[in-house]
């Protein structure tokens, strides 16, 4: 079976429910498999193998979407706010944008900050608990994804940014609109309408939260970058807003399905459960497996900038390849055993938030609430148990639960 039929197999909606046998067979492969010409596609191969994408995140030469190269697919880009406002972001640009945005956000976006938060998060997940308990205290089913998966990464991304808890719950519903876009789907009017739609309401927001924080700053990551903009930084309003929208949906929608499969992969192995709830120090390294079992972003895509050659494929200037981080996070040259949950596997180093230029900033932030929330989750409903009938969403991109149903006594 070549590249091109695990490919489309592993795009359908069997394959995203179950990608892991056709990543190994793609593994088999090789760790870059060229792929069969599509009219109208400059897609030319997948990248799998660990090595292989580490490689090609770490390469300057492979280039991400951005205002340069996005006419080449999209002519009417400049027609929708979904595009104007993502292009040109933090996380679409390259070379000394990219950099300029970089170095402003590496200014505030530190693990000092995250460990400052700690005790916030902390209530904050204790909140939810509480209400969790409240929602399951008849002893029914109650739904993980909207009591706790949902709410705790959209607080803390809340209080990191500065937004007002009012407005907590405002923003992930939009932040979805996005990803559906995001989610190979641009070719639908209506999907992209309604990204569009939720985009200009987001960017609008931030706009009247950058004014609202510089009157009357606060102790969080935009207020500390309108202060950095403020003292001569050259980044706009406008463009700290577009960065706003792609910062919080980086650190939010990855960090949901997270716990989502840090709850199924727990539950299905009680040692390992009994682990995270009891042994403090075995929070971390039972995260990091999660992360590397289920990863959350499982592709993205890079471009050639110029005729470039990786393991042997030759990829053409303009180029287009699929960069698979889930296949790269179940590489049995990297990870031994690859397809076994072991929390103690020597030198784990999953490839999850990416490497290079774009590794994620969030990525401290994200394990950290990991390691924080689920031994008090466990903790706190010793006997919690999966429901019935979990809803899998219809994701290529954060492929996770639409509904999660749990009971918790």
């Amino acid at each position: 079976m070549d590249a091109g039929i695990l490919l489309r197999k592993i795009l359908s909606p069997a394959g995203r429910r179950d990608p892991w046998p056709l990543y190994a067979s793609l593994h088999a492969l090789g760790q870059v498999n060229s792929l069969p010409q599509i009219p109208g596609s400059k897609m030319c191969a997948v990248v799998n193998g660990y090595e292989a994408v580490g490689e090609v995140l770490r390469d300057v030469r492979f280039v991400n979407l951005d205002r340069g190269n996005i006419a080449d697919s999209r002519p009417d880009w400049e027609e929708h706010p979904f595009y104007t406002t993502l292009m040109g972001t933090i996380m679409f640009s390259n070379a000394a944008e990219h950099s300029r945005f970089r170095r402003l956000f590496g200014k505030v976006f530190t693990p000092r900050r995250v460990t400052a938060m700690e005790p916030a998060i902390t209530a904050l997940i204790d909140a939810r608990l509480d209400g969790m308990a409240a929602a399951g205290a008849d002893g029914g089913e109650i739904d993980f994804m909207t009591e706790f998966a949902y709410p705790v990464p959209a607080g803390v991304v809340g209080q990191l940014l500065g937004i007002p808890e009012a407005d907590w719950a405002w923003v992930p519903p939009r932040t979805d609109l996005i990803n559906e876009a995001l989610n190979m789907r641009v070719n639908n009017a209506k999907v992209l309408e309604a990204a569009d739609r939720a985009t200009q309401e987001l960017v609008d927001y931030y706009l009247e939260l950058i004014a609202r924080l510089r009157a009357e700053p606060g102790d969080d990551v935009t207020s500390g970058l309108i202060q950095e903009i403020d003292a001569g930084t050259h980044v706009s309003d406008l463009e700290l807003a577009c960065n706003l929208v792609v910062t919080y949906n980086a650190a939010f929608s990855t960090t949901t399905p997270m716990f989502a499969a840090a709850l199924v992969e727990l539950l299905e192995r009680p040692e390992q459960a009994a682990r995270m709830r009891d042994v403090p120090e075995a929070a971390g390294p039972l995260v990091e497996e999660i992360l590397r079992y289920q990863t959350s972003v499982h592709f993205v895509s890079r471009s050639a900038s110029e005729d470039l050659t990786v393991h042997g494929v030759d990829i053409p200037k303009g180029g287009t390849i699929l960069v698979m981080l889930g296949a790269a996070n179940r590489d049995p040259k990297r990870f031994a055993d690859p397809d076994v949950f072991d929390p103690d596997r020597p030198e784990n180093n999953p490839i999850s938030f990416g490497v290079g230029p774009h590794y994620c900033l969030g990525a401290a932030l994200s394990r950290r609430e990991g390691a924080l929330a689920m031994p008090r989750l466990l903790r706190r409903f010793p006997k919690l148990a999966i429901g019935a009938n979990p809803q899998l969403n219809d994701s290529i991109l954060l492929p996770s639960y639409l509904s999660l149903p749990v009971t918790l006594f």
